[in-house]
């Protein structure tokens, strides 16, 4: 099959909606940067899987597709940048299905001198210029797990949450006492995520610290958000954290999940604490599956019918 796995209507209405996002941050004086895709250093985060590429100018080092624009635009704030976002390509590996590619268009922006709260906002703004006026709720991640489970997530056990795993989804296989960030995950994804409105844009805000990745501490909870709409999840927000030492200590710990999990150990993006080190601005950024959005925007059901070749057709 060599046709377009888009249709032409939709690639005239992906192109048009497009326009409508740049459009939107111009006014904002929001700036559009372009960042590599290649990278000597993926992300540390344990859920994630970067994929590995060579150059042959560099055969002693391993390079790496981007899962997002993040360290680059951060490393660029750093450098005294202003409010910027980018709208290009990220890459994924161990995600494929309706909703993941992985190959997938990325939104990502850093308003200076917000925190997240009001970033919420104006993730809602980009949502309305794809999906008209609709209804949104705000909702702490704590409740959620109150509301759905009546426990405390920041508080219930590693031995309480595999239960709930058990109970709720089933045995996974070879894990008879999980880690509390994995049960947290599968229960907030399997069980609570589903009970969402539908038609309502739900923002999940207040995350636990240990799932705080580069956003700030606010006493117990980290200042990190998640938007969920018709089911699907689209962005993850930060009030970003701006201490090295902390953000240092941080990737020190994903990668002791990682080992303890026999996953691979991958190298710490230097630059980035280097440039946290030297100077990083009061902001907040967050990252939106641009793809996602269009499938809502346009009434598709799988990620491919709004790229113009989806993955499959790559192979």
């Amino acid at each position: 099959m060599w046709q377009p796995t888009i249709s032409i209507e939709c690639l005239k209405k992906r192109a048009a909606l497009t326009q409508k996002v740049r459009q939107f941050f111009y006014e904002r004086s929001i700036l559009e940067v372009d960042v590599p895709i290649l990278g000597e250093a993926p992300v540390t985060d344990p859920y994630l899987t970067a994929m590995e590429t060579y150059c042959h100018s560099y055969p002693e080092t391993t390079f790496y597709l981007q899962t997002s624009p993040e360290y680059y635009m951060k490393r660029l704030l750093s450098a005294g940048a202003p409010s910027i976002y980018y709208l290009g390509k990220s890459f994924r590996d161990d995600e494929r299905g309706r909703l993941h590619s992985p190959e997938f268009m990325m939104l990502e922006w850093y308003h200076l001198g917000i925190d997240d709260h009001e970033l919420m906002e104006e993730v809602l703004a980009v949502m309305r210029l794809f999906l008209g006026e609709v209804p949104f709720q705000k909702v702490t991640y704590q409740r959620a797990f109150e509301q759905h489970l009546q426990l405390n997530p920041h508080n219930a056990s590693a031995q309480v949450l595999t239960e709930l795993v058990h109970q709720y989804i089933g045995p996974i296989a070879g894990l008879t006492q999980m880690l509390r960030d994995t049960a947290l995950q599968l229960l907030m994804s399997e069980v609570i995520e589903p009970k969402f409105p539908r038609d309502v844009v739900t923002f999940i805000y207040d995350f636990p610290l240990s799932q705080a990745a580069l956003a700030r501490s606010k006493g117990d909870v980290a200042g990190r958000f998640e938007v969920y709409y018709q089911g699907v999840e689209l962005a993850n927000g930060y009030h970003e954290l701006r201490d090295p030492k902390t953000q240092a200590e941080r990737f020190a710990k994903d990668l002791a999940t990682r080992q303890a999990q026999n996953l691979k150990i991958v190298p710490v993006d230097k630059k980035l604490l280097a440039g946290l080190e030297h100077y990083f601005p009061e902001c907040s950024g967050v990252a939106l599956g641009f793809d996602r959005l269009l499938m809502l925007a346009l009434g598709e059901a799988h990620i491919d019918k709004v790229q113009s070749f989806g993955f499959n057709d790559l192979g």
